[in-house]
C-alpha cells in the first residue's frame, strides 16, 4: 500500500460524464477521461486490506460479490498510485483478457465488496481499470503476441461473445489453432449487438480487440449459423475439441392479449438493429422510436440501454415499467456488505430521460395487463396495473394485482427487456447435448465438459443469463479444461 492514509485524505471521485442533453445527440461514448493525478489519488484510497474482498469472486445470495475473474485489484491500485502504469497493465492482463470491456460495462461487484465501502464510498475500481487499459492501448503497450510453437491441435469455438473470445485468447496462447464461428455479420456477440455504441464503442473498442486477436493467429468466421448454413457434425469430425459459447439468447416474452400487434419488440432485437444502423451510418434503425411514445418493460442494464437508445432516436415520451419495488437509497438490513448493494441508482439512460422529460422514467410495482392496437394492427396503447408482492399457499412471494389501479398509457413502441430464459435449443438438440432443468447446457462449473467427449460449454449457455465478467471467467476456465483434455496437462490459469 503506497499511501496508508490515502482513504482518509482523498474522497471518491469519478470522471465527469458528458452533459445528458449533449450526449443524446450522438452515439459516442459518454464518459470523459480523468487526469492522471486524480487517478493516482483514487488508487491511493485502496487500503491493500489484509483480506481484500474485492477480488474474491463469490456468489452470495445469488449475486456476485467481488471480481469474478479475481483481478489483482490492490496490486494495480498501488501501481497506479506510484505512476507505474505499464506494470499495472501487466497485472491487469494476468487475470482479465479484456479489461477495456469490463472497465466499461461491468457493474463492478468489486466495488460492492470493497472493505472501504463498509463505512465510506468504495474505491473507484472500475474507473481505474478502464484508465489502465485505455492508457495501455494509447501508449502502444498492447501488442499482438502469437505463440512461438503450435501444438497441431484444432479447436472450434461456437459464439464470439465474451466467453468465446476469452476461451479463444487463452487456447491460442498455448499454441492451439483456434477458429471462432459467429452467426452475425461481425464478431463480438453480446459485446457487438447487445450493448449500444455509446456504452461500448464498436470500432474503437470491440473491433480493435478482434483485429488484435486475428493478428495473434485466431481465425473468425462470421455469418456462420451452426445448424443452418454450417453442419454441426463438422465440429465432431474436423476439430480436436469444441467449446460452445452461444449465450442465453432466448428472451423472456410477455404472452398477454395484444402481443401479436406490430410495434412490440424484444429488447435485443431493438438494440441489435440499432447498432447495425449506427455502424452502417444509414440513418434511423428499421425499429426506431422517432416521435413515438415508448414503453420499456423491464429494468436492469438492458432496459437502461433501451431507454438511452430511444432518447437518441428522438422519442416523444418514455416510461419504464418495473415489477419490483423501488430500491432503498442505502443498503437494507437484509443486504449487508459484502453482498452486491441493491440500492437505488440513476443510471445513464434514466439520467438522460430525467434531463429531457423532467423525471426518472421508471414506475415500480407495476405490470402490463394487455396491449391495445389500432385498425391497422399497430400497438397504440397498453394497460398497466399496480401490484403488491404477497406470499401464496406455498410461501412464495407472487405479484397480486391491486384493484382500481388500472391505467391506459399511450405506446406506439413497446420494448420487452425482461431478461433471458436460456440458450436457443436447436443446436443443442442437433448435437445431442444434455441440458439441465433450466434448459442450459449441462456441464459442471470447474470442469465445463458436456456429455459429448471433447465438447465443452462456457458462459451464459451453461450458467444462464449473467454478467460479461462471469462469461470471461468461464471462457478462461473452459479453455484451461479444454487444454488439459487435449494435452493431458495444462499451464493455463
Amino acid at each position: 500500500m503506497g499511501k496508508p492514509t490515502g482513504f482518509i485524505e482523498y474522497l471518491r471521485e469519478l470522471p465527469v460524464d458528458r452533459p445528458p442533453l449533449e450526449r443524446v445527440r450522438d452515439w459516442k461514448e459518454f464518459h470523459h477521461h480523468m487526469e492522471a493525478k486524480k487517478l493516482r489519488h483514487q488508487g491511493a484510497r485502496c487500503m491493500d486490506c489484509g483480506v481484500p474482498f474485492c477480488h474474491t469472486g463469490k456468489l452470495i445470495s445469488g449475486m456476485a460479490s467481488g471480481c469474478p475473474v479475481n483481478n489483482l485489484i490492490p496490486e494495480w491500485n498501488d501501481l497506479v498510485y506510484r505512476g507505474l502504469w505499464k506494470e499495472a497493465l501487466a497485472r491487469l492482463h494476468k487475470t482479465n483478457n479484456f479489461p477495456e470491456f469490463t472497465g466499461r460495462v461491468c457493474p463492478a461487484p468489486c466495488e460492492g465488496s470493497c472493505v472501504l465501502g463498509i463505512n465510506s464510498p468504495p474505491v473507484t475500481i472500475k474507473n481505474l481499470e478502464a484508465a489502465i487499459t485505455d492508457r495501455g492501448w494509447d501508449e502502444g503497450w498492447v501488442v499482438p503476441s502469437a505463440p512461438k510453437v503450435r501444438t497441431g491441435k484444432k479447436v472450434a469455438i461456437i459464439g464470439s461473445g465474451p466467453a468465446g473470445l476469452a476461451a479463444a485468447a487463452q487456447l491460442n496462447r498455448v499454441g492451439h489453432a483456434v477458429t471462432v464461428f459467429e452467426r452475425a455479420d461481425r464478431p463480438g456477440g453480446l459485446l457487438m449487438y447487445g450493448i449500444p455504441n455509446m456504452k461500448l464503442d464498436k470500432h474503437e473498442i470491440v473491433l480493435r480487440r478482434i483485429k488484435h486477436m486475428e493478428q495473434e493467429g485466431i481465425k473468425f468466421i462470421c455469418n456462420a449459423n451452426v445448424g443452418d448454413n454450417v453442419e454441426p457434425q463438422i465440429f465432431l469430425k474436423e476439430y480436436d475439441a469444441t467449446i460452445i459459447c452461444t449465450g442465453a439468447t432466448q428472451a423472456r416474452d410477455l404472452p398477454i392479449e395484444g402481443r401479436a400487434l406490430r410495434g412490440i419488440h424484444l429488447a435485443i432485437e431493438f438494440l441489435g438493429t440499432n447498432t447495425k444502423a449506427v455502424l452502417a451510418n444509414q440513418g434511423p434503425s428499421p425499429i426506431n422510436a422517432v416521435g413515438k411514445d415508448v414503453v420499456v418493460i423491464g429494468g436492469g442494464d438492458t432496459g437502461t440501454d433501451c431507454v438511452g437508445t430511444s432518447i437518441r432516436h428522438g422519442c416523444r415520451s418514455l416510461v419504464q415499467i418495473e415489477i419490483l419495488p423501488k430500491p432503498p437509497l442505502e443498503r437494507a438490513a437484509d443486504n449487508p456488505w459484502p453482498e452486491w448493494p441493491k440500492v437505488y441508482k440513476l443510471d445513464y439512460g434514466q439520467e438522460e430521460a430525467a434531463a429531457k422529460f423532467g423525471a426518472d422514467p421508471r414506475i415500480y410495482l407495476t405490470t402490463v395487463k394487455r396491449f391495445i392496437g389500432d385498425a391497422q394492427g399497430q400497438v397504440k396503447e397498453l394497460v398497466t396495473v399496480e401490484i403488491k408482492w404477497e406470499k401464496n399457499a406455498q410461501g412464495q412471494f407472487v405479484p397480486q394485482e391491486q384493484p382500481g389501479t388500472e391505467q391506459t398509457r399511450p405506446a406506439q413502441l413497446v420494448l420487452l427487456a425482461m431478461g433471458f430464459l436460456g440458450p436457443e435449443q436447436a443446436l443443442l438438440k442437433e448435437l445431442g447435448l444434455a441440458t439441465d432443468p433450466r434448459s442450459n447446457i449441462q456441464a459442471d462449473y470447474g470442469k465445463f465438459g458436456t456429455n459429448l467427449p471433447g465438447v465443452f460449454a462456457a458462459g451464459d449457455c451453461r450458467r444462464g443469463q449473467s454478467l460479461v465478467v462471469w462469461a470471461i471467467n468461464e471462457g478462461r476456465a473452459a479453455a484451461r479444461e479444454c487444454d488439459r483434455y487435449l494435452m493431458g496437462a495444462t499451464d493455463l490459469p
